[in-house]
């Protein structure tokens, strides 16, 4: 490893101290650290840090997915489902980053287009009333067939990783990241009939806004808000060329994690 990148989050002191430790201790060792210090992210790096909660380390998986290098997440959040090392074991992790001493789980992503523009998510897709008060229609095809036509708070679409997400809160099922699918998920559905869907993971899903659409909707992937979309409007989802790869330092299994993380942690 010659050359490291550092994803922190703002206005969180903690996580601050964590990284100025961890590029200390890097650069110690003749690495080269970038992220800090308003230093921005090189095109070409070995791997990327991410030291934070979940939001964090979504943010580091589209910079790493965008390079191609593995990341690395150390839970400073509440939850840190996504990330592998609590803050105690940071030296500790890149001691064994430096050697190699890991795994790499691979876990896929969605490209999501509306409009011109493209956008990467490791968890989902999320279309939604915004502001509004009011619900919207959405009528959802698959590979081009009709999947359904709702009125609801919103429509989401996922990828395993993201079941455990936003999907789950809206009552979809946790799905094991292994398991090649991507989820649709209705957000407060205005019927009984509308449940969650598992579609094949090569599938292309189509979110259409109804053109008798009266407000606005939102876009939002993996939490971040990018475009406001009017009646008529359309998002197109499909899995991405590109994926994450998750640095594995611990022998737990995924429901493990779940257990630990979603069961444990919330008693």
């Amino acid at each position: 490893m010659q050359s490291i990148g550092l994803i922190v989050p703002e206005g969180l002191p903690r996580a601050a101290a964590a990284a100025a430790e961890a590029a200390e201790w890097l650069r110690a060792r003749g690495v080269w650290v970038y992220g800090l210090d308003g230093v921005r992210l090189p095109e070409r790096l070995d791997a990327l840090v991410a030291l934070g909660g979940d939001g964090t380390m979504l943010r580091a998986a589209r910079a790493a997915a965008e390079r191609d290098v593995p990341v690395l997440g150390v839970n400073l959040g509440n939850l840190g489902f996504l990330s592998e090392v609590e803050p105690e074991g940071l030296k500790k992790a890149l001691e064994r980053l430096m050697t190699g001493d890991y795994r790499e789980e691979k876990r896929s992503m969605l490209a999501v287009t509306a409009g011109d523009a493209r956008h990467l998510a490791l968890n989902d897709a999320v279309l939604s009333r915004g502001g509004y008060a009011r619900l919207i229609r959405v009528r959802a095809l698959v590979d081009g067939s009709w999947a359904g036509d709702y009125r609801a708070d919103g429509l989401l679409v996922s990828t395993p990783t993201g079941s455990t997400g936003y999907s789950l809160s809206a009552g979809g099922p946790i799905i094991a990241p292994g398991v090649d699918c991507m989820l649709i998920t209705p957000i407060c559905p205005h019927s009984l009939q509308h449940r969650p869907q598992v579609i094949p993971g090569d599938a292309v899903v189509r979110l259409e806004l109804s053109p008798d659409e009266p407000v606005e909707a939102s876009l939002q992937v993996d939490g971040q808000a990018y475009a406001a979309l009017h009646a008529g409007d359309a998002v197109e989802i499909r899995r991405a060329a590109e994926c994450v790869r998750l640095i594995r330092l611990r022998t737990t299994g995924f429901f493990d994690v779940v257990h630990q993380k979603l069961i444990e942690w919330s008693r």
